[in-house]
């Protein structure tokens, strides 16, 4: 029985790469032609009025090709890689049922891998560290806690950057209350389920042309009207203490708005913060051995072959 219940693993194509690289223009176009639904890996579009900021995909987009896991929740409801692994494999086992072609495609690492290969489980933590470790970051800044973590697990502290309070403060918690390092615990683990075949693809380019992508693409992102979606947000009532309304882009127009840096200002930060990022996903997506790197810009018609010969029970990973 197990060769039969490992032919009837779903097949899935995971489409992913550092942001502006031009993920989803390809998958729109791969999907149209084989066939099948996108399920979104974007930890930002599962945002509702979020548009924007967070390139989600257009009316006419989702008209082309069926989208999936965006749209989820307001800006004040909490989102986390576990709900969306959940919510994620319910997605798949139903597009299988249908016999759909399954295309994952984003640029957030964990929720791929969580939706792939599941997620570690979480060690017994000490309910008083993490109020004191808040506590300790506003009274001596976030910094001190990043300084910290580096010397206790310098492995999960150069996968983040150094203002990512809430994941500063999960890994020390894990630390302070267990006394072994969060990378620990993941290694242990090492993702090891398997519930599907999948095919993972890694889109790469010239690191100054993705910059010119990346700028050219704020500079869309401005003119399509990113401050005003940024202040019809704050009219609603979403505040910019919320965690989305800190993330990248939405940070800066916040701040803009609230007067605390000039316009150029905010334009300079979104564009070496959308960097920094680009680089921290290329990190995380290079240490998976399975990937198969591809730039578009050289033979299309080979991986298009490979990914139509894998959707048909061809070779996989």
């Amino acid at each position: 029985m197990a060769p039969t219940i490992e032919m009837n693993r779903p097949r899935v194509v995971v489409l992913f790469g550092p942001t502006g690289v031009g993920k989803s223009k390809l998958a729109i176009e791969w999907a149209e032609e084989l066939g099948g639904e996108i399920i979104s890996a974007d930890s930002m579009q599962v945002y509702r009025y979020m548009d924007i900021g967070t390139a989600k995909p257009t009316p006419d987009d989702q008209k082309r090709v069926q989208h999936h896991l965006i749209d989820l929740v307001t800006p004040d409801q909490p989102f986390h890689a576990a709900l969306y692994r959940k919510l994620g494999r319910k997605t798949i086992d139903q597009l299988h049922q249908e016999e759909k072609p399954i295309w994952v495609v984003g640029g957030t690492g964990l929720y791929i891998k969580s939706l792939t290969q599941g997620l570690f489980a979480t060690p017994k933590i000490d309910p008083h560290v993490r109020e004191i470790l808040k506590k300790e970051a506003k009274e001596k800044g976030t910094g001190i806690l990043y300084e910290r973590l580096k010397k206790v697990d310098a492995r999960t502290a150069s996968h983040l950057h150094p203002h990512d309070l809430f994941r500063i403060i999960r890994a020390l918690e894990v630390f302070d209350s267990t006394g072994v390092p969060i990378s620990f615990y993941r290694e242990q683990h090492r993702f090891g389920e398997r519930p599907y075949d999948t095919f993972k693809i890694g889109l790469e380019m010239n690191r100054e042309m993705l910059y010119r992508r990346i700028e050219k693409r704020i500079d869309q992102m401005i003119e399509k009207g990113f401050l005003r979606e940024v202040e019809s947000l704050i009219k609603m009532g979403y505040g910019p203490e919320l965690k989305p309304m800190q993330s990248l882009g939405y940070k800066q127009m916040v701040q803009f708005l609230l007067k605390e840096i000039e316009w150029d200002e905010a334009i300079r930060q979104m564009r070496r913060d959308t960097r920094h990022y680009a680089k921290r996903q290329l990190t995380w997506f290079k240490a998976d051995s399975e990937v198969h790197w591809w730039d578009e810009s050289v033979d299309q018609q080979k991986i298009f072959l490979e990914i139509k010969s894998f959707l048909k029970g061809g070779g996989e990973t």
